[in-house]
């Protein structure tokens, strides 16, 4: 009997360390330009010296092998020296949103026992890490000047124009200028590391419970890196480029920004967060060959490309990942622009990818692509994930291959849990096609149970998304006396565009089940959406869920 089990390319993708990737690349390419920042270019030689210098500096700051240093950056060329830098010293690397709250960044920094953290000179960002640092026992904070990192013409005007915008560092042992950080040594103290070693404490997104911190080794981020790779097509004759607006502490950026650009000798085009004039202004200046994104920037930009000019015929590739891409915003998207967008999936625990969509190859409608190289899908029984369904069913998707985590930091129950026969259980549900495309249905955490019956939100949303007048839409499950829970929709119109609740309910009439029509439909000016630009459902749940409190205490 055939069963769900489909295996990607093979991959040749010995066990190494991401600094070893570094330093190859350096010495074949060191007069390449690594790193654009708003207009000032750093070569990969002088990153090289850069990350040799900080590394010495935190060695004197004393961080040895285990220690954790969280970044707590946007994209700016700290981030990636400060990486490195860690790395190469056998430390680990802790991401950290700095749009975390204090809650949130007390966490991160307790779970994950970080010793040193690094931040910008944004006011309310370096004012709150500051804080939570000290009530957290935090040894050392790195300040991050903006101003110190943009072209010499946008410094000055920086520091003119935005001098109430820039943090006033405490003059105290724990905090540090990373320019003082660089003038501690010019080059680290030798240190043995093994590519099995933890490079990264990557935190999920939590959406249940507090996150989990997923363990990233070495092997495991190059071995993706190298995936990568060889899904773009090997090396070319002329330097790529890859525009890097996702932030390098997400793990999707941290793959296809960060690992691929320095695989491939890449230069990576920064940006600290995604506006749409700057990036089209970037795009156009730069001419990038890959555009990892998410499906909101893809869409954004595709509304734009209506009505003006946008070429983005020379990007090579645009991958979308972190959130399904609707079909109606890839196909605006490709016959606006002129670039190809392909959809991925993967999550914290693998790297992130898992599987993508060929560059130039069969492309299928609503499928997440094949298996990434080196990596194996198997679909399981949800109610016995020891059994492995036939192909066409529905059930939970397993992964098996070099990118998938050690396991949850200090959590062993939690590791356990995950893991099914050796296969990371990624909690979310799909099938896999005769031909070994994943199709996923929805997450599990996230399926309504509507009177016994399971609705997945990501059905009514793209049945949504056919209504030209919606622009985006998010379903989650709300209380329902009588069913237990049932679907509710919040969307957004497209500019111009009319609709009403009653219109979308009957537009879907037809397209979802009766079990699935909506039992209300909320139109919205804004939704909520991460700092990658991913719809968060996070939110609109906890609005419902202090609705229905209130009511409850209403009628007490």
């Amino acid at each position: 009997m055939q069963i769900a089990r489909a295996e990607g390319e093979a991959l040749h993708s010995p066990p190494r360390l991401l600094t070893e990737v570094f330093e190859d690349t350096v010495a074949r390419h060191g007069a390449w330009p690594a790193i654009d920042f708003m207009g000032r270019v750093t070569r990969y030689d002088a990153l090289a010296r850069m990350v040799d210098r900080a590394a010495a500096g935190l060695q004197a700051l004393g961080v040895k092998q285990g220690t954790r240093v969280a970044l707590c950056l946007p994209n700016i060329t700290y981030y990636p020296v400060l990486f490195l830098a860690t790395l190469k010293i056998g430390g680990i690397v802790v991401n950290v949103n700095p749009l975390y709250v204090e809650r949130e960044l007390a966490h991160l920094l307790e779970d994950s026992g970080a010793e040193v953290i690094a931040t910008c000179d944004v006011p309310d960002i370096h004012a709150r890490v500051s804080k939570v640092a000290e009530r957290m026992g935090v040894r050392h904070v790195i300040t991050c000047p903006t101003a110190d990192a943009l072209p010499p013409l946008k410094a000055i005007a920086y520091r003119l124009l935005k001098r109430s915008e820039i943090a006033r560092v405490p003059k105290d042992p724990r905090h540090i200028l990373f320019a003082e950080l660089l003038r501690k040594g010019s080059a680290p103290r030798p240190v043995t590391v093994t590519p099995d070693a933890v490079a990264v404490l990557q935190y999920t997104g939590g959406t249940t419970g507090e996150p989990k911190a997923a363990m990233l080794s070495h092997a495991n981020l190059v071995a993706n890196a190298d995936a990568t790779f060889v899904h773009a097509g090997g090396d070319h004759p002329e330097q790529d480029r890859v525009l890097g607006v996702l932030p390098l502490f997400h793990v999707f950026a941290l793959t296809t920004v960060l690992g691929f650009g320095i695989r491939t000798g890449s230069e990576m085009i920064l940006l600290p967060r995604f506006q749409l004039d700057q990036v089209l202004k970037t795009i156009a200046r730069t001419r990038p060959n890959y555009f990892p994104a998410v499906p909101t920037i893809y869409g954004a930009i595709a509304k734009a490309a209506a009505e003006r000019r946008v070429d983005l015929s020379q990007i090579r590739a645009c991958i979308s990942g972190g959130a399904p891409l609707p079909e109606e915003v890839r196909v605006a998207f490709e016959r606006t622009t002129g670039a190809l967008v392909v959809e991925g999936y993967g999550l914290s625990e693998a790297s992130p990818i898992l599987a993508c969509n060929p560059i130039g190859g069969v492309s299928k409608r609503g499928s997440a692509g094949r298996p990434y190289p080196g990596t194996t899908i198997e679909i399981r029984d949800r109610d016995d994930p020891a059994r492995i369904v036939q192909p066409g069913q529905v059930g939970e998707i397993c992964a098996r291959g070099p990118q998938v985590m050690q396991g949850y930091w200090h959590r062993p129950e939690a590791t356990a849990e995950v893991f099914v026969e050796g296969a990371l259980r990624t909690g979310d549900v799909g099938y896999l096609d005769a031909e070994g495309y994943l199709f996923i249905v929805d997450r599990i955490k996230d399926v309504i149970l509507c009177g016994g019956y399971n609705v997945y939100p990501r059905v009514i949303e793209e049945a949504l998304y056919e209504h030209p007048a919606v622009a985006e839409a998010v379903v989650i499950g709300v209380p329902d006396a009588y069913r237990g829970q049932s679907p509710k929709a919040f969307v957004t119109l497209a500019p111009g565009g009319a609709a009403t609740p009653e219109g979308l309910r009957a537009f879907l009439a037809d397209k979802v089940s009766k079990i699935e029509l909506p039992r209300e439909i909320e139109i919205r000016e804004t939704l909520p959406k991460t700092l990658i630009g991913k719809l968060s459902k996070k939110e609109l749940v906890e609005e419902e869920r202090a609705k229905a409190a209130s009511r409850t205490e209403g009628g007490d």
